[in-house]
């Protein structure tokens, strides 16, 4: 990046840096606490104990990495506060406390920001502009570091999302670099910080193999199977053991490695999160609902036999559906390795260097997204980050990112139900979206429409949906025996456009034609 790209992207760096400050005094989720309590379990606690803790309901239930990262961050927490690493005080909160772990996100957000800046270095230049602002990289650095959805999340929801997607978006900036063992390194490491990451193992897995382990093709872009390197295989496989003896380690010299899978895997929390993540499952517990009022109304089922439990109630234990079958564990995994297969399929046969991979990537992450177990509505962000950077190269991926990106954030809303964060969330959307809409539209004003009608009245209509939800609902009677109505109406409407825009990547990169170039490649 040159001297100028550097100036304009430490001021976008410094401006969003300056509003996370801001946000510090904001609501947080009981996320916070969460936190905390793991600050004061990893200080106090020998390492035997860690994930057997469990006087405070929020138990310790990330891999060992993010562990020992609360370690550290604890011994720099108890000169802000020493009564924030007491593990009985429970729910405990002081301005040091708040201050300190709002700005431990904002310091490890230094990550994120370098991340940004290699994968801008990745962007591929054709496009040139003699205004910086319609320049691909530019336009990306926004999309990334001012992310809505990542803000909201993390600087007032709380969480540490930054860092984690920082290390992930450097994985897949050496990878475009052709710099396989660190992107493998990076990816193995995030993997022991936060298990979510798995979602997008097979392309990482994938596409290592067939870029590194495999160091050439035929003219036909067909595998040349004679190219397979021994030494590359045995590289990556010490990388993967390397990291997880380090982590994993510990545990399994003490004996405690099913304790700590039970933790990380606790599949007892049933089929969705007390928020419905806009998924496919939000419209099959919608459907089962709506068949269900229309089958008391027939008298085709039992009152009596019903389950009282609501999937919208905020609970988040297992249920059964009353008309629908029920969903099990190993279904939603059967669904999600279904899913999945295209995909692998495509980078595999169809490969297309780096751009196949954050393709395959994306489409991993909405699959994962799609039929997972108990997905919460956050992970949305595991496909909306790596696909900023398809939407600044294509117009066909810029318009499944504005429709993706609408509609994931928007699902986002409920998170943030105070009064006082309500403009927030609404302006800062506002500006997002607007800027992602009008510097995407500049970037390929020569090509056709990013969105034909039917997409944009669709997403034309989140508007009044938010006012009956923010303003209409609470003023009427249905708000007191029908609390959940908002919810469903969010969950069920954005899975719609969350299930078009994965289905419509699909379709893109399944009929996708490989040029001469690329098979050569």
């Amino acid at each position: 990046m040159a001297a100028g790209g550097r100036s304009w992207f430490r001021a976008l760096a410094l401006g969003v840096s300056f509003l996370k400050c801001l946000l510090i005094p904001a609501y947080y989720s009981t996320d916070f606490e969460v936190h905390r309590n793991w600050l004061a379990i990893t200080h106090n606690l020998p390492l035997s104990q860690w994930y057997y803790e469990a006087t405070s309901e929020w138990t310790l239930d990330y891999p060992p990495f993010f562990a020992w990262f609360e370690y550290a961050l604890s011994h720099v927490a108890k000169y802000f506060d020493p009564k924030m690493l007491v593990i009985e005080n429970l729910n405990y909160t002081s301005r040091a406390t708040i201050f300190f772990q709002r700005f431990s996100v904002i310091f490890t957000d230094i990550l994120f920001i370098y991340a940004v800046r290699e994968c801008c270095r990745c962007v591929n230049g054709k496009r040139a502009a003699k205004d910086i602002l319609e320049k691909p990289t530019f336009i990306l650095a926004v999309l990334l570091l001012w992310n809505f959805g990542l803000l909201i999340v993390d600087h007032i929801h709380f969480q540490y999302n930054g860092f984690l997607f920082g290390l992930m978006l450097l994985s897949v900036a050496r990878l475009c670099q052709k710099r396989y063992l660190e992107g493998a390194l990076l990816f193995a490491v995030l993997l022991h910080f936060k298990h979510i990451y798995m979602y997008v193992a097979p392309a990482y897995g994938i596409y290592l193999l067939r870029s590194y382990c495999f160091t050439a093709n035929n003219a036909d872009g067909s595998l040349k199977w004679r190219s397979f390197s021994f030494l590359h295989v045995t590289l990556l496989g010490l990388i993967v053991c390397l990291v997880s003896a380090l982590s994993l380690g510990p545990f399994i010299v003490l004996g405690q490695l099913p304790q700590v899978i039970s933790r990380l895997f606790p599949f007892k929390r049933g089929l969705c999160h007390a928020y419905w993540a806009p998924n496919f499952w939000a419209l099959y517990n919608a459907m089962d609902k709506a068949l269900t009022i229309f089958g008391l109304k027939c008298n085709f089922l039992d009152p009596t036999k019903i389950p009282r439990a609501s999937m919208t109630g905020g609970l988040v234990q297992e249920f059964q559906h009353t008309v629908l079958p029920s969903v099990t564990p190993l279904a939603t995994l059967i669904c999600t390795f279904i899913s999945i297969l295209p995909s692998v399929f495509c980078l595999w046969f169809k490969p297309q260097g780096p751009r196949g991979f954050l393709q395959c990537l994306v489409l991993c992450a909405l699959s994962s997204f799609m039929f997972g177990w108990h997905v919460h509505e956050k992970a949305i962000l595991l496909a909306i980050l790596p696909l900023s950077l398809l939407s600044v190269q294509r117009a066909k991926d810029a318009g499944i990112y504005l429709i993706l990106t609408t509609t994931g954030h928007f699902s986002l809303f409920p998170l943030l139900f105070t009064a006082p964060e309500l403009p927030i969330k609404i302006l800062l959307m506002l500006l997002f979206t607007v800027y992602s809409f009008s510097s995407l539209k500049s970037l390929f004003r020569r090509e056709r429409p990013l969105l034909n009608w039917l997409e944009t009245i669709y997403l034309i209509q989140l508007v009044p949906l938010e006012i009956f939800c923010e303003i209409i609902f609470p003023l009427t009677p249905w708000k007191r025996h029908f609390p959940f109505v908002p919810l469903l109406l969010t969950s069920v409407y954005c899975a719609l456009g969350v299930t078009y825009a994965w289905l419509k990547l699909y379709v893109s990169v399944l009929t996708e034609r490989i040029s001469v170039r690329q098979k050569a490649e």
